[in-house]
């Protein structure tokens, strides 16, 4: 009989963590949060400190009745839901509701392997960190009064059933912008000439192409065909002469291992993952996979952290990996270590295969499609994060033709490095890595070349491309607004709201999106404000690290706030108010129709309605 009850909050990590600990132990899930705000009302007592009256949710009775039963003949407790802010304020709750009488623990792992879980147990918290606590409180108590204080606000002025967020309205505010910018932006002309050369030796004849980059002296300007063409036939007359040859080494670093944020930028931008998508994947990799013999364990780290650390336990093992598998000239001298961003939790590790020597390939059969193309994206780039850097040789040749200079250049890879892991993890653009696919001819300063032919191009200049789901994250993290266990809810909550939609991979607002946008700034700018929403982040931050107390960051907040409110409930117009007259007639009594807002924007309404 198991003396001791281990609460997680999913089946799945239960299944794993109770194959690692025995019959000492009794793993259950709770499913999740089983305390919460009440759902219909705002339950905060703003007068007294923001007091947050916590309930059962209805759904999750069922589970903590399980729970107490089975905590009831225990002698000892363990927490051990995820390793941040909303998992010590779980194990807040469950302690309070489970754990009197009992000796209470609490349990944290970045891994769900042997070694990790083995490890924490044997030397696990006696205390719940109520700073943290503290920070999810204010997150939570924060959200909720911006939420029920705007949305039925919104319901009165636009329509029912809209709702605004503090942080969700700056993602919105940011695609909104981005939109008007795209649709305010003049292209701009332009035309560009590029040569195709030889060498004059018969040997030689491999041709190249160099691009026209500056005409005497000045940067390239040709902004209309008729430039380019009195270009093209000044350059035909003159002789193509060799001004100058630069050649230069390069080391290519790797990048870091996996953030959060930067798993989701490259799982949309090499598999076209969703952000919503990779961390649903990413969370069973973590919390674990059948294997051999029944073996249940975890495959990658914590998958919610903006900290690029490595374990020492993680960097031996790859190592002894990359020792064995390529050779010594492919490990650096000493470790790689990675600079984390400022405000970055550094009790976690960044996100990495919990088991290196675990190659993907000898995974497959194991994990299903996404769940492979995920783990072989971290394992490469865990991988080469602790290999050498890449050498690279660079040629540039200046070509002149009178007053005209062209310019060629050529790559080579002299050492891979850490690229022969992960070639993919290159940043350059396609202009840049196409010149690695061919060889430029030897050439030397003074040697005159053939002119094959001039082609020249139309080009216009374009706007800054709408938003995909990898870009408004690293927007939104580059602005220091939400944190890793936020960017998916964000972009899951502003398209389900239809505020914004997704159309070919990019976001782009909805006319509903945009009102709602236009409402929000007028009235509320301080809100919507990136600035402000990047300063909030920061105070829970000192929350945290029990700089400041949560009651005094939520006071600063809202003692402006509720003054900006009651203004806008008088001046705020009303956009359900307004009707737009069509010349179409209702088929079933003959009144004109109109047209009315919704939650889900414009539709066609009888003038009659609701009679």
């Amino acid at each position: 009989m198991a003396k001791k009850l281990v609460i997680v909050e999913s089946p799945a990590k239960s299944k794993t963590i109770n194959k690692i600990l025995g019959k000492d132990y009794l793993v259950s899930s709770s499913m999740g949060h089983i305390v919460d705000l009440p759902k219909g009302r705002m339950g905060v007592d703003i007068e007294h400190d923001f007091e947050p009256e916590y309930v059962v949710i209805p759904e999750r009775k069922k589970y903590l009745t399980k729970l107490k039963k089975e905590v009831k003949d225990k002698t000892e407790l363990y927490l051990a839901p995820d390793p941040d802010r909303e998992g010590e304020a779980m194990s807040w709750h469950l302690s309070r509701l489970l754990g009197k009488g009992k000796k209470v623990f609490r349990v944290s792992f970045d891994e769900i392997t042997k070694n990790a879980v083995e490890r924490a147990f044997k030397h696990p918290h006696k205390s719940i960190d109520i700073n943290k606590v503290n920070a999810q409180q204010a997150r939570r108590v924060l959200d909720r009064i911006v939420g029920y204080s705007l949305s039925p606000l919104l319901w009165r002025k636009v329509t029912r059933g809209l709702s605004a967020g503090r942080v969700q309205s700056v993602a919105v505010r940011l695609i909104v912008e981005r939109e008007r910018a795209i649709k305010a932006f003049v292209p701009q002309e332009y035309w560009d000439i590029v040569a195709h050369l030889t060498k004059k030796t018969k040997d030689e004849r491999r041709s190249f192409t160099a691009k026209l980059d500056k005409i005497d002296g000045k940067d390239l300007e040709l902004k209309t065909e008729k430039s380019a063409n009195k270009a093209i036939e000044e350059i035909k007359k003159s002789e193509f002469v060799v001004s100058d040859i630069k050649e230069s080494k390069r080391k290519r670093k790797p990048s870091a291992p996996f953030t959060t944020s930067m798993l989701q930028q490259d799982a949309f931008n090499k598999l076209r993952f969703p952000v919503n998508r990779t961390m649903r994947i990413a969370q069973t990799l973590y919390e674990g996979v059948d294997l051999d013999k029944g073996e249940s364990v975890g495959l990658i780290t914590y998958m919610r952290t903006d900290s690029v650390r490595i374990s020492q336990d993680g960097q031996r093992a790859a190592k002894d990996y990359i020792l064995k598998k390529f050779g010594r000239e492919y490990y650096p001298i000493k470790p790689n270590e990675y600079k984390s961003k400022k405000r970055a939790q550094e009790a976690h590790e960044a996100i990495r295969p919990a088991l290196p020597l675990k190659e993907p390939e000898s995974l497959r059969r194991f994990l299903n499609p996404e769940q492979f193309k995920l783990y072989e994206l971290i394992w490469n780039r865990f991988m080469a994060s602790q290999m050498s850097p890449a050498l690279t040789s660079l040629t540039q040749v200046d070509i002149k033709a009178g007053k005209y200079l062209f310019r060629a250049s050529g790559t080579k890879v002299i050492f891979k490095g850490f690229m022969l892991v992960y070639s993919a993890d290159d940043k350059r653009d396609p202009d840049e890595r196409r010149r690695e696919e061919w060889r430029m001819p030897a050439l030397v300063v003074g040697e005159a070349l053939n002119l094959l032919k001039l082609v020249h191009g139309q080009h216009f200049t374009k706007p800054l491309p709408r938003f995909s789901d990898a870009s408004l994250v690293k927007e939104l993290e580059e602005n220091g607004i939400g944190r890793p266990s936020t960017y998916a809810p964000i972009i899951y909550t502003i398209i389900l709201r239809n505020y914004v939609k997704r159309e070919r991979g990019y976001l782009h607002p909805t006319e509903l999106g945009e009102i709602v946008n236009d409402l929000l700034i007028e009235h509320f700018p301080k809100i919507i404000d990136a600035e402000f929403t990047a300063n909030m982040e920061a105070e829970l931050d000192n929350v945290e690290s029990g700089k400041v107390k949560w009651v005094k960051v939520l006071r600063g907040f809202y003692d402006p706030f509720e003054k900006t409110l009651e203004k806008a409930k008088t001046a705020m117009e009303s956009i359900k108010k307004i009707v737009v007259e069509t010349k179409e007639i209702c088929e079933e009594c003959g009144r004109p129709m109109v047209i009315k807002w919704g939650r889900r924007g414009k539709f066609l309404s009888c003038s009659g309605f609701p009679k």
